[in-house]
């Protein structure tokens, strides 16, 4: 359980600031360790995009995705802060809109149809530090779905009832081991995938989560779940980015 002191609740205020780097992952390896068995012998071809877009390879696809779940991931950091200092400052809807979000974008597709299906067999297979990761990478997977269901049941009714602190603690939870999940895949789980792959088999992957994407939510997946990531952080009052600006440290007292 979260503590009401002062310094949890500025604890919690910054947990979901994400520290991990965006790596860009450039670079790719010879070795030619199968992609999870998928498409192999298939010639390459790049698909033709519209206007100037310029193609999203997998990792960037990725890391974007990622991105995506950091700022949801921002919203239960403050609707945490709030859940303990005044539950009615909260509106339902905010944490309602991201848990489904959450659902859809995050564990029923890029975890399940790209991490679970794609990532973490080629980086098992390949072994190594990153083989080590998957396993746990899979079952928080797992405990995160269980979590998203009690936010989603917490919430589901309009209004939040009397179990406020226990809902601020769960997403409290939630962040802390999501912030330490996603920082591992980017550093560690990723770059060994890539590096897992020959230069054609990322192309054919490239292609292949493209496909997985349109599949599951059409043309524009990762721009409609950008617009509704905004359209929540609205609602919570985090749009303007510039009010989001750490205030100046403290002065260091002047040393004679």
């Amino acid at each position: 359980m979260i503590k009401g002191s002062n310094s949890r609740r500025d604890f919690i205020r910054n947990a979901a600031i994400i520290a991990g780097s965006f790596v860009l992952l450039d670079g790719c390896s010879g070795n030619s360790t199968p992609a999870n068995n998928q498409n192999s012998g298939q010639p390459t071809g790049q698909k033709e995009k519209k206007g100037n877009e310029k193609e999203v390879t997998a990792a960037e696809d990725l890391m974007r995705e990622h991105g995506i779940l950091r700022r949801a991931l921002l919203v239960y950091g403050e609707a945490a802060v709030r859940l303990h200092q005044n539950p009615s400052g909260v509106p339902p809807e905010a944490l309602l809109r991201t848990a489904n979000l959450f659902r859809t974008f995050g564990e029923d597709y890029h975890e399940k149809k790209l991490e679970e299906a794609f990532i973490f067999p080629t980086v098992k297979q390949k072994g190594g530090g990153a083989a080590s990761l998957a396993d746990v990478l899979a079952a928080q997977h797992e405990r995160g779905r269980e979590i998203t269901d009690y936010i989603i049941a917490s919430t589901n009714a309009g209004k939040i009832g009397s179990n406020a602190r226990q809902l601020a603690d769960t997403l409290y939870n939630f962040i802390r081991m999501y912030e330490h999940h996603a920082a591992r895949e980017d550093t560690i789980v990723f770059p060994a995938w890539k590096d897992a792959l020959t230069d054609d088999q990322y192309d054919e992957l490239t292609d292949k989560f493209e496909d997985i994407e349109h599949e599951q939510f059409g043309e524009d997946g990762f721009e409609d779940a950008e617009k509704q990531i905004s359209e929540v952080e609205g609602i919570m009052g985090l749009s303007d980015l510039s009010k989001l600006t750490a205030p100046a440290p403290p002065r260091t007292a002047s040393t004679t």
